[in-house]
């Protein structure tokens, strides 16, 4: 099979050009690749149709908004070159990344200097966590890493500055486990490394609140969910001890999709095993990722480049 194939729109290619993944494209003075500098999201490919596409376009806008980055790429733009990325790399079930940070710039800090905003899409499929994980559940760990101070970043912008979460997952590895709770700094959870988090007792579905936790577009299907089949929904603020007593526990993504936890921390969640309700929010999830109103088809679109 022929080499997969990125877009990139930059400094160095004004125009924008498909070209093959491994050619390097990013300058070494590009202020995402010296600062992390940019913003980024992950999106899903199911049966040839993109889930969600609008959500995520607005919340990367709201996050180029946020780093007070003014791009020439508009929606339409970055939706044509999208889905040609995934059309060329035959993708039908995979996962799309836009990526767009400051650009080329100097050495200094100063994002003045960045004339020329870098976009690179990406095409590929993407595989989270393996098959048992799903059926058995993923072991959690509590992390010393916590979340940054929402007064420092913004925990509602996806950005390219991922040094807390990458070091809670490295700490996660080292202590065999699949995935880490982080807490923000008044010791509240706020999500996990790379999802969302939720668990399941009488009072219903209960979730951390976004106030020091990324929106994600997973845990909104989810919520909606939850409402649309009668299930009480709580988001609220929540310590640790709440999951450790939990009767079922799960975490959300786009790359994970809807997760089974089997422990935290050495506390078995319920007996074990992933839940009843659990399990309907899986199958509840499969069913959403097939519904039109959902879903821009890849193969039925018509933009304009």
């Amino acid at each position: 099979m022929s080499e997969k194939v990125l877009f990139v729109c930059s400094k160095g290619f004004p125009e924008g050009a498909y070209i093959p993944q491994h050619e390097p494209v990013i300058s070494a003075f590009d202020h995402g690749f010296l600062y992390g500098d940019g913003v980024f999201e992950g999106i899903r490919i199911y049966d040839g149709a993109i889930f969600r596409l609008d959500k995520h376009l607005d919340r990367l806008y709201r996050s180029l908004e946020y780093l007070g980055m003014e791009v020439p790429f508009d929606r339409e733009f970055i939706t044509d070159h999208m889905i040609e990325v995934a059309r060329r790399n035959r993708i039908v079930n995979g996962y799309i990344r836009p990526v767009i940070s400051r650009g080329d710039g100097d050495l200094g800090l100063n994002p003045e200097k960045c004339k020329h905003p870098t976009l690179v899409l990406i095409a590929d499929t993407i595989i989270l966590y393996p098959k048992e994980y799903y059926e058995e559940g993923l072991r959690l760990i509590l992390s010393s890493i916590p979340k940054n101070s929402k007064k420092a970043l913004n925990p509602n912008a996806k950005l390219t500055q991922y040094i807390n979460n990458i070091r809670a997952v490295r700490e996660a590895n080292l202590r065999v486990a699949q995935e880490a709770m982080m807490l923000d700094s008044a010791g509240y959870v706020a999500e996990c490394t790379g999802d969302n988090i939720f668990m399941i007792n009488k009072k219903g579905l209960c979730t951390p609140t976004t106030e020091n936790a990324l929106p994600g577009i997973t845990r909104e299907t989810i919520v909606d969910i939850a409402r649309n089949i009668g299930i009480t929904v709580h988001e609220q603020r929540l310590k640790p001890h709440h999951f450790y007593k939990a009767d079922e526990v799960f975490v959300t993504g786009t790359a994970a999709e809807v997760c089974p936890v089997r422990e935290i921390e050495s506390n078995i969640i319920g007996d074990g095993n992933p839940g009843p309700v659990t399990r309907q929010f899986m199958e509840e999830f499969r069913k959403a990722t097939k519904d039109p109103k959902y879903l821009t088809h890849i193969h039925q679109y018509s933009g304009r480049s």
